[in-house]
């Protein structure tokens, strides 16, 4: 019998179940999809995220930051967003007196720092193995595709957005598919590692770049659905072509190295808990990735829910904590501390993306002069870029 299983062994829920290792919890965690081991001559892979600076703390304190920094990573200094090039808005991390703003990682590469460190202590890893079925009864049963069965005290579900532990516990969600979606398109620039980050903001959708180690970066091209298909299935001479055409001047020579294309959704849970099940990280919110805040709300889950259960184990015995008469307590209290700033978050992110995404005069005006005077704020603007960093 396990006091935790974690199901996902992602970014967020290898966090989720080191930190809950390191307060001496016997661990359990389900991860169906293994990333291949790190090698320097590796190219970069397609998804990346945009690390905070709170989440590098958090991976810091649990004891996942050197192996992560040992393999590669990109930090950023400077971060610019605009519509045109007059309206725009730049920030600096000397402005708020941070050596960096964050940290542009692959995410295969956060899940193998931390996986590393976990094999070094007592969790129960359960490795490239798919989750048939799930009870949540008093205790938890999450059964393997090759017949073993885990119980648990208490089972969190790390698994996505499309949570099997979600919907085990019969949790509710509200949300929608957007009807754009996202390009993603690897390059090797010709210039060294770039310091910035910058969005541009056109009536199609926004355009984002995102500088990687030793010259490589990763371009974002929001658009629809029937453009990005088109976008595609063009050879990597022709896609640098349209890219030349539309992205900004901002954008160095370069050569296209891999593309993928992902779905945009917004996803609420209706509850974060139920019962002895909790949710953190995608499974309980997907965000539209504009600012590049999904895999950071979910890291913030873990820190919150890792706060609320040593706030308990600084009162109760460890056993005591396990009880299940507590389990509603501490679930609400975690639920409080993360439910509104999800959700702010994500509504902020839909109303920067409604704001920006059309060609309507009236409020390109308006948008332009607030980008102009954003970029003028002094102290408002900091505070602004310290909430977006974490801090």
């Amino acid at each position: 019998m396990f006091d935790f299983c974690v199901v996902g062994g992602g970014m967020v829920g290898s966090a989720m179940a080191l930190g809950l290792a390191n307060m001496g919890f016997k661990i359990a965690m389900i991860e169906p999809n293994i990333p291949a081991p790190f090698e320097p001559e590796q190219p970069p892979d397609m998804r990346v995220s945009a690390i905070s600076l709170t989440s590098e703390k958090l991976l810091r304190e649990i004891g996942a930051w050197d192996d992560i920094k040992s393999m590669r990573l990109c930090p950023y200094k400077r971060l610019s967003v605009w519509d045109k090039p007059s309206c725009r808005t730049d920030f600096n991390c000397v402005d708020i007196g941070q050596p960096h703003l964050g940290n542009i990682i692959e995410n295969r590469l956060v899940q193998l720092g931390l996986h590393t460190v976990i094999a070094a202590t007592e969790v129960d890893c359960y490795k490239n193995l798919k989750v048939t079925s799930i009870t949540t009864n008093e205790c938890a049963s999450v059964t393997l595709e090759d017949g073993q069965i885990i119980q648990a005290k208490v089972l969190i579900g790390a698994d996505g957005g499309h949570s099997a532990v979600r919907k085990a516990a019969n949790i509710g969600t509200q949300g929608w598919e957007y009807s754009q979606q996202a390009l993603g398109i690897q390059i090797k620039t010709k210039d060294g590692q770039q310091d910035i980050t910058w969005q541009q903001f056109t009536p199609d959708g926004p355009m984002a770049f995102l500088p990687l180690y030793d010259g490589f970066g990763s371009l974002v091209w929001y658009h629809k659905a029937t453009d990005i298909q088109y976008l595609k299935s063009l050879s990597k001479a022709k896609l640098k072509q349209h890219v030349l055409q539309h992205f900004p001047a901002e954008l160095v020579d370069f050569e296209v190295v891999d593309v993928a294309s992902f779905p945009l959704t917004r996803m609420h849970a209706n509850q974060y808990f139920k019962g002895n099940t909790v949710l953190i990280g995608d499974a309980a919110h997907t965000i539209n990735p504009l600012a590049g805040q999904g895999v950071n709300l979910g890291f913030k889950d873990v820190a919150a829910l890792l706060s609320v259960i040593r706030e308990e184990l600084a009162i109760y015995e460890r056993s005591a904590v396990l009880e299940a008469s507590r389990y509603g307590q501490w679930f609400t209290q975690y639920e409080a501390a993360r439910r509104k700033d999800n959700l702010i978050m994500m509504s902020a992110m839909d109303l920067l993306y409604s704001t920006f995404s059309n060609n309507h005069m009236p409020l390109k005006l308006l948008r332009n002069l607030g980008l102009k005077l954003a970029n003028h704020a002094g102290p408002i603007k900091n505070t602004a870029m310290k909430y977006a960093m974490g801090l």
